[in-house]
């Protein structure tokens, strides 16, 4: 299966001390790689978190896992003289349809290192020079022929925009570029936590894994259907004490809740949210987004959208 891995730092701390700390890392990634039989597409180390994006013919994600941190760690706090805990709980890996979001995945990211706080306000110039001297990613081997690392798969990923040759790495830069200006959104699509896929991919993940309990998928509890618009629209109803005709003619943070509620766990298109509330697209995007941002101020908000949405799964 093909996997997006991420691990934090305990307390959001640095799991990286200095370069010969990344390099250690990828040393022991690479020696992992060839002893499970991994194939791995891209990384980006942070300062306090890492992601890979991986896949495993062999079916051994855990095994591999758990012998690559408890590895790295004994390398980290023996150079440190330190003890105990270095990341912050198990890993997270959300399962992804290969064929649909592979290459999507990788820009996403190869993104990361501008995608912070500290470059929330640099220029799209500086972002994307930032992105070219970033050196602890497989990004440059991706746009530079010279400068990849042996232990990733460049080819697969390349092949969807021509191929691994001039052309093609050229063609996976303005991918990049165009992403850095444009955004890229993969979060929402994530359902349940732990699966990246279509419909017809995220069905076949529950009935065929979910009654035995397949241990590869963190969370996978917690997949079901989407729930339809009328469930959606009836619990929202319920729970702000307002007919669908008046929130549709809100502006305010009401009509983003449906509009939210209905793209995440309605699984409803933009266009199709936009025909049913009687708003084009780009008013359906922008509201999600502003919701988004709202919730991050707003801890009341965030429950109430936590509670529609317990109930919705009930």
């Amino acid at each position: 299966a093909l996997y997006h891995v991420t691990c934090r730092g305990n307390e959001r701390k640095a799991i990286f001390h200095d370069d010969h700390d990344k390099k250690m890392f990828l040393e022991v990634l690479s020696d992992g790689l060839k002893t499970y039989h991994i194939i791995l597409f891209c990384y980006v180390l942070m300062d306090n978190h890492f992601h890979l994006l991986l896949e495993t013919p062999l079916a051994n994600l855990s095994e591999f896992m758990r012998w690559f941190n408890i590895t790295y760690t004994s390398h980290y706090n023996r150079r440190h003289k330190r003890s105990g805990h270095l990341y912050q709980g198990r890993y997270k890996s959300i399962l992804v349809e290969k064929d649909s979001y592979l290459h999507i995945l990788s820009r996403y990211i190869h993104l990361n290192p501008v995608r912070t706080k500290q470059k929330e306000n640099t220029s799209l110039t500086e972002k994307k020079n930032y992105l070219k001297s970033y050196p602890w990613s497989s990004l440059l081997g991706y746009i530079e022929d010279t400068k990849k690392d042996s232990f990733v798969d460049y080819a697969q990923i390349l092949e969807t925009y021509g191929g691994d040759n001039r052309e093609g790495r050229k063609l996976y830069w303005e991918a990049i570029c165009n992403n850095v200006s444009a955004g890229i959104d993969i979060k929402e699509k994530v359902i349940g936590g732990s699966i990246l896929g279509s419909d017809k991919f995220i069905s076949w993940v529950r009935d065929r894994f979910l009654p035995s309990k397949y241990r590869e998928i963190p969370a996978v509890k917690q997949l079901k259907r989407y729930n339809t618009k009328e469930e959606v629209i009836e619990v929202l109803c319920k729970e702000v004490g307002k007919s669908f005709d008046e929130i549709k003619k809100e502006r305010g943070i009401t009509r983003r809740i449906a509009m939210y509620l209905l793209y995440r766990v309605g699984g409803l298109k933009g266009t199709e949210i936009g025909e049913m509330m009687g708003v084009d697209y780009s008013t359906v995007s922008q509201g999600r987004k502003r919701l988004r941002e709202t919730i991050k101020r707003d801890k009341g908000l965030l429950k109430i959208i936590e509670r529609i949405e317990a109930n919705l799964s009930r």
